[in-house]
This record gives structure tokens, sequence and C-alpha cells, in this order.
């Protein structure tokens, strides 16, 4: 079975959204690595990625440039603290599927999302 990748730098956020994913039944690799997420998505293992704007190896608009450009299709889902219209135009404009601000109820805005993005 296929599954989400989560990518962000904060391990705090990191260990929400894997419980949040698990919960919902989604089963869930998780990372501060854009490298170990274009791995896994260039392994064929991926079939969503879900990621913050700032990783520990490369910020979120190159890692969402890479994945879009990947042999895989991988749809892409932003999560970010920068909930602004110019942002998420911006994030649309890379390739992203949808944007989910951090501010506020964030489960709320994700979770048709995923259902929408794993079927």
């Amino acid at each position: 079975m296929k599954k989400v990748i989560h990518a962000d730098n904060s391990e705090f956020f990191r260990k929400l959204m894997r419980t949040f994913l698990t919960e919902h039944g989604y089963p869930v690799e998780s990372s501060n690595s854009g490298k170990q997420v274009l791995d896994a998505v260039n392994a064929g293992k991926i079939s969503l990625v879900v990621t913050g704007m700032t990783l520990s190896d490369m910020d979120g608009d190159e890692l969402i440039k890479k994945v879009v450009t990947s042999r895989y299709k991988v749809p892409i889902i932003a999560v970010t603290s920068n909930d602004s219209e110019e942002q998420r135009q911006v994030l649309k404009a890379l390739g992203v599927k949808a944007t989910v601000s951090k501010n506020g109820s964030w489960q709320e805005e994700l979770l048709p999302l995923l259902t929408e993005s794993m079927k």
C-alpha cells in the first residue's frame, strides 16, 4: 500500500501530523529532509506529499519544484503558517494541489483533501 509522506522541520508538528494521519487510517512516513521525501517519491512508494515550507536541507518551494518534475506525479499539499492569498497563489503556481494553514483548524481543512487525494 502506498503512503503519505509528511515533511516539516518541526519535530512537534511531525508527531502531531503522524498521529492525525494514523488515526484517520493513512499510512505515513515523517521526515525533516527534502532529500528523504524525494527518495521516497522516486521509489514509487508515496501517493501524497504533505509538506511544510521549511525543511532541514531545503525550503518547501525547492522540494515542491523537484516533486512536480519527478517521474512520479504525486500530488502535494502544503501546510504553512503563511496563509496569505499571495502565498497560496505562489504555491498553486508551483504545482501544489492545495494549501492548508497551520493557523487554526488545519485538521478540518486537511481531512477532505486527504480523502480526495488518496482515491
